[in-house]
């Protein structure tokens, strides 16, 4: 049984100290970030990225403003890191370097889409709110779309963190680092290639549309099943997830530990595309009846012949 103290138990009091020392530190990791590590600087980001999200989403109900910072945020929790250390770490650099070039892909293929146009929001958000009542949603929508996905965000990045941490220990690239950078580039190459082939038959397929002309193959099914899209249903999808694996697998090459907290990002973001893929098929199907076919011949994710 709680001891009580003038009427108040002991555990009230722990709680009550607790509580009071909050806003002290959420002051300090906003206003003060630069004078103790780049966790703190980042995680003021999140903050700051949360909230902005989730209050523009509410006044423009367009519920995809975390989309247009997906390959941008990643980039900028590295450069925090390398930064810190003035570019002087080869390992930082490196990662900053390859999320750079992630970044500058994804951003120009978001581009291209029409996905920074302010009006433009991505098609699953309203046929979510049609599941959902307008309550539950904004629960979801504060939740999920700007919290949750900002924190993950940056758990994907996180093992930088660990790679900054084992700075002096290890300071020269490893045979591993050597590996998980050839991973990065072929999931990166990979991932270019099944973005381009998406583009290219997608603009294809609308302008034969647009000029009436017989739609044949592909075409006339409404979706692609060629080139990287004959082994995967989703090859986009697979180099996305591995290659945040390849950015984890830099902090096992800087600790030489295989399993360390960070490989927490590469868990939650592969659940995550669980999720997403399962979701977004169910619409594809609903497009496309033929879809169903090409779900029986095609695997998933994993590519395999």
């Amino acid at each position: 049984m709680a001891t009580l103290t003038s009427g108040n138990c002991v555990e009230c009091a722990d709680v009550s100290r607790i509580t009071s020392v909050l806003p002290t530190l959420l002051w300090d990791s906003i206003n003060y970030p630069m004078t103790t590590s780049p966790l703190h600087l980042s995680t003021a980001i999140i903050l700051t990225s949360s909230i902005g999200c989730w209050f523009l989403s509410v006044m423009m109900h367009n519920y995809s403003q975390v989309d247009r910072l997906w390959s941008i945020l990643p980039v900028l929790y590295a450069f925090c890191y390398a930064a810190w250390e003035s570019f002087q770490d080869t390992r930082l650099n490196v990662i900053f370097a390859l999320l750079t070039l992630w970044g500058g892909r994804l951003s120009y293929n978001f581009y291209r889409k029409g996905g920074y146009n302010l009006h433009d929001e991505d098609y699953r958000w309203p046929e979510l709110r049609k599941m959902m009542s307008p309550f539950l949603f904004q629960i979801f929508n504060i939740t999920f779309i700007a919290t949750y996905q900002n924190i993950l965000l940056f758990l994907i990045v996180v093992p930088v963190h660990v790679c900054w941490l084992s700075r002096n220990s290890t300071p020269t690239l490893t045979t591993f680092d050597f590996v998980s950078i050839s991973l990065f580039l072929a999931f990166w190459i990979g991932e270019t290639v099944a973005d381009q082939q998406q583009w290219n038959f997608q603009s294809k397929k609308y302008q034969l549309i647009r000029e009436k002309k017989e739609l044949k193959g592909d075409y006339a099914k409404g979706f692609l099943t060629g080139g990287l899209f004959r082994f995967s249903r989703h090859p986009n999808f697979f180099c996305e997830v591995s290659l945040w694996w390849a950015v984890y697998s830099f902090s096992v090459a800087a600790t030489g530990v295989f399993f360390n907290w960070t490989i927490v990002g590469a868990i939650l973001l592969t659940l995550l595309f669980q999720g997403s893929t399962n979701f977004t098929e169910k619409l594809t199907l609903r497009k496309y009846p033929q879809y169903a076919q090409y779900q029986k011949t095609t695997s998933r994710l994993i590519p395999f012949f």
